[in-house]
């Protein structure tokens, strides 16, 4: 069907594992006819977990796109994951839609992630709503989640409709008055809902106190609730069984009347940057203006090549469209422009504002690049999402020889699809880490790089980034002579250590009188005192926060050289270094670990036992955030202990923050562990 932008919803199915996300969107994509027949978990069949790892593992790790008509209106669903593992493809999802529809288990409840996804909606300046999924199961408590969701969520989480029948039916509570419900009587539920409702809105509550709810107009009805859902006034709730498709017609319904489109909901935040910096724009649903879109997913597609999936926010984007990245100034030409369903891509000939689409085979896109037909849209972006930072992290190198390229091609595209999986080289450690949120998203990583880039990869944890420096001044000399029959080599120099500020580096003074190392060799001089800041000279780590003063020397007019000087710099600091307290130092970072209040005390006192600082604690709706500076070599494997201590609900940040010195016996181990490959005179 043809769609014009006020018939678009877009929305993003989110929640915690096990809730039943992915079966909902079958049941949804099912009954707007996309779907003859809704797929299973069980059998592998569903349009969104099509990855064979995702088969395997019977949960999602990824993001899913398919759209459905209904109604006259046209439904871009997303799918994402449930597991905090897999959060980063989730919240890029919320960049693209209008309305975040949790989904929690009629079982279970409210769970960790649903606070954490709500929160992550409402900064995001989403619209929440609410599917209580699995309520036809034997141990469904409807009315306790509600109440639960209610306590956690505040007044404002009100049900649209109420489950009937145990479970076998759902009836509205909004838009009619009348009934039974097994949560009670509908007039009760409607009664509260229409009171929040146009509490905020003047027209509605005017006419609704003079007239009654009888004179509220229908379209008041829908603009009071969609200035509530805007405005974070109104979380509205729908009651459902994906499994049997109880309340999935209705929640399409609902979507249709009361979703906003993209022209309703709070505007996407975009900034212009200039000279000075940047400043809030308005990107207008307008599909005669100048085309802006946000690619907010990348995948690498072994038959179509990289694919950017994108949301137009405004113009409209036609085949043969001439569109540029960002700021670049060669566009390119949209050769093909899809719809997705699932793994599948339909080719369409226009994407309208509001719209998702996708574009392929063009290298230079990348997640979060914005995609414009105009120079006038230079230098525009979308506000970032907030991603969690990733902590575990694994070092990696390839598992045979020659496979180093391919390995680092696999990698850059596993990292171009996930925000949340970074890859950084280290080379003063000459080491590849790959850092994820957790060591299940770090596994699926390694299995994709198996099945689909053909990579086997060996793996260890990765060294820490240890530093050297020195405690106290010292004097160093050295005298490099070597004879061979002809030309020898000579150059002799005494130098000075001292040390510096913590963060300070490295400074080379020349403080040489009389010429007696010539001007043209204390570059060479530096250079031997550098090749030792780079491999260090006690545990074989780089140097830091020293001066190096250079005072005196000799030279022979015949037999001084360049590298006769590089040797006697670099032996001359090793010998101050040796008299000057050496020290190694480790990396101290600040750590932010949030838990529920009953597990403060097991916190604590696991974080004292880390050599940890702890600075104090703050509390966040019902958990508390403890801060501590701890050395970053103490929190080795810290993800799944957390995980453990908490059951999973504790979650943890952490910045560098300086370098200190170890302990005497962690500095004996690293010594004596060091095999130093310092070259003969």
């Amino acid at each position: 069907m043809s769609y014009s932008t006020q018939q678009i919803r877009n929305v993003a199915l989110a929640g915690h594992p096990g809730a039943g996300k992915t079966t909902l969107f079958e049941a949804l994509l099912h009954a707007g006819g996309a779907l003859q027949v809704a797929g299973t978990i069980e059998r592998g069949t569903t349009v969104s977990d099509h990855d064979p790892i995702e088969k395997t593992r019977g949960h999602s790790i990824d993001t899913a796109i398919a759209s459905t008509d209904h109604g006259g209106m046209h439904v871009n669903l997303i799918d994402t994951p449930g597991y905090p593992e897999f959060r980063g493809p989730a919240l890029s999802a919320f960049s693209a839609v209008e309305t975040a529809l949790i989904v929690v288990d009629a079982d279970t409840g409210v769970a960790h992630g649903t606070r954490r996804l709500m929160e992550r909606a409402r900064e995001r300046g989403l619209c929440r709503a609410i599917v209580i999924n699995k309520i036809d199961n034997e141990s469904a408590d409807a009315a306790g989640v509600l109440a639960a969701l209610r306590e956690e969520f505040g007044a404002e989480v009100l049900p649209l409709n109420l489950p009937a029948q145990g479970g076998k039916a759902v009836i509205d509570c909004f838009w009619q008055s009348t009934g039974d419900s097994d949560l009670g009587a509908v007039a009760d539920w409607h009664q509260k809902i229409i009171d929040q409702v146009v509490e905020v809105n003047e027209t509605a509550m005017a006419h609704y106190l003079d007239l009654g709810e009888g004179g509220l107009s229908g379209d008041e009805l829908h603009d009071a609730f969609e200035q509530c859902l805007r405005e974070g006034h109104l979380v509205p709730v729908c009651f459902a069984s994906a499994r049997t498709g109880v309340g999935v017609k209705e929640l399409l319904d609902v979507a249709e009347r009361l979703f906003p489109n993209p022209a309703e909901a709070n505007p996407p935040p975009f900034v212009k940057s200039n000279g000075s910096g940047t400043q809030p724009i308005e990107a207008v649903p307008d599909p005669r203006a100048h085309v802006i879109a946000d690619v907010f997913k990348i995948v690498n597609d072994p038959f179509v090549g990289k694919l950017g999936i994108f949301r137009v926010y405004q113009g409209t984007l036609k085949k043969d469209t001439q569109l540029f990245v960002d700021d670049g100034k060669k566009p390119f030409k949209v050769g093909h422009l899809f719809k997705l369903k699932g793994k599948d891509h339909v080719e369409v000939d226009q994407a309208i504002p509001g719209d998702i689409a996708a574009v392929a085979k063009v290298d230079d896109l990348h997640f979060d690049a914005v995609l414009h037909d105009s120079h006038d849209e230079d230098h525009i972006h979308l506000a970032p999402v907030s991603f969690p930072k990733p902590m575990f992290g694994l070092a990696i190198e390839a598992a045979s020889k020659g496979q180093e390229q391919k390995l680092s091609i696999a990698l850059q595209k596993l990292a171009e699809e996930d925000p949340a999986f970074v890859v950084e080289h280290q080379p003063e450690l000459n080491e590849t880490v790959i850092r994820g949120l957790s060591d299940l998203h770090l596994r699926v990583m390694l299995e994709r790089l198996k099945e689909r880039h053909g990579v086997e990869v060996k793996t260890r944890p990765p060294r820490i980034a240890y530093r050297e420096t020195i405690g106290a001044r010292a004097e160093g000399h050295h005298r490099h002579k070597k004879q061979t029959g002809g030309a020898g080599q000579f150059g002799e120099v005494s130098l000075r250590i001292e040390p510096l500020p913590r963060g300070s580096g490295f400074e080379f003074v020349d403080e040489v009188k009389g010429g007696t190392i010539p001007g043209q060799f204390l570059p060479a001089v530096e250079k031997g005192v550098r090749q030792v800041l780079g491999s260090g000279a006690v545990a074989g780590y780089p140097l830091q926060d020293i001066r190096v003063v250079v005072h005196d020397g000799k030279h022979h007019a015949v037999d001084s050289k360049e590298v006769a000087f590089v040797a006697a710099g670099k032996k001359a600091f090793l010998d101050a270094i040796a008299k000057a307290r050496p020290q190694v130092l480790e990396p101290v970072v600040d750590l932010e670990v949030t838990v529920p209040e009953t597990q403060v005390g097991d916190i604590t006192g696991s974080l004292a036992g880390k050599r940890a600082r702890i600075n104090g604690t703050d509390a966040a709706r019902g958990e508390i955030v403890v801060k501590a500076q701890v050395p970053l070599a103490e929190l080795e494997g810290y993800a799944a202990e957390l995980k453990s201590m908490t059951a999973g609900q504790g979650r943890y940040r952490l910045d560098f923050s300086h370098y200190e010195p170890v302990p005497p016996g962690v500095q004996q181990k690293l010594v004596e562990a060091y095999k130093p490959r310092h070259e003969d005179d």
